[in-house]
């Protein structure tokens, strides 16, 4: 069964609500402590099933979360990018996080492009925020790729309070400019 919400497509991939059968490759990314370093930290599959469970719980209950990325050519399962405001988020964010094996092939560039142009749209959002540890220089670079900049310093809500983040974004006006210019 797939969570309540809209299916999104690009050139390479199928963008839709978080899945059960996205399990093996969710507890796979969530496994590699590179893939997860950025993320949450290593899980293990009982509690990476539960961070998946809480992007399907979004949609029912807020209408959008992060959309799991399947490679139209293979069907398999290469991450999750997406609208993500959690509560005390520090704003209205699309991020991602993508299995090692889909690293390089701009993928979170392409699929990151499908759901900012959804929540613009169909959110309503005027603002769009990436919450990039300072560390985290290969989303730094799909973020500049977005044409997104670094905006201020910020933390996260609790548990990860104690972690101080760079906030990238740009606006919905920025955005549609960046996008009319070609």
């Amino acid at each position: 069964m797939i969570a309540p919400g809209p299916t999104l497509e690009t050139a390479r991939l199928i963008l839709r609500p978080p899945a059960q059968e996205d399990l093996d490759g969710w507890a796979g990314m969530m496994a590699d402590p590179e893939a997860a370093k950025f993320i949450g930290g290593v899980m293990g599959r009982a509690q990476s099933w539960r961070m998946m469970a809480t992007m399907a719980g979004s949609w029912a209950i807020e209408g959008f979360g992060m959309f799991s990325l399947v490679e139209k050519a293979t069907g398999r399962w290469v991450g999750r990018i997406g609208p993500w405001r959690p509560e005390e988020w520090p704003g209205t964010e699309v991020g991602w996080g993508l299995h090692p094996s889909a690293w390089g092939q701009g993928y979170a560039v392409e699929a990151a492009t499908a759901a900012i142009d959804w929540a613009f749209a169909e959110l309503g959002w005027t603002e769009v925020i990436h919450c990039i540890d300072p560390g985290n220089t290969p989303s730094q670079r799909v973020a500049q790729r977005l044409g997104s900049r670094l905006l201020r310093e910020g933390r996260m809500p609790p548990p990860f309070h104690e972690l101080s983040i760079d906030i990238w974004g740009q606006s919905r006006d920025e955005w549609l400019a960046r996008r009319a210019a070609g």
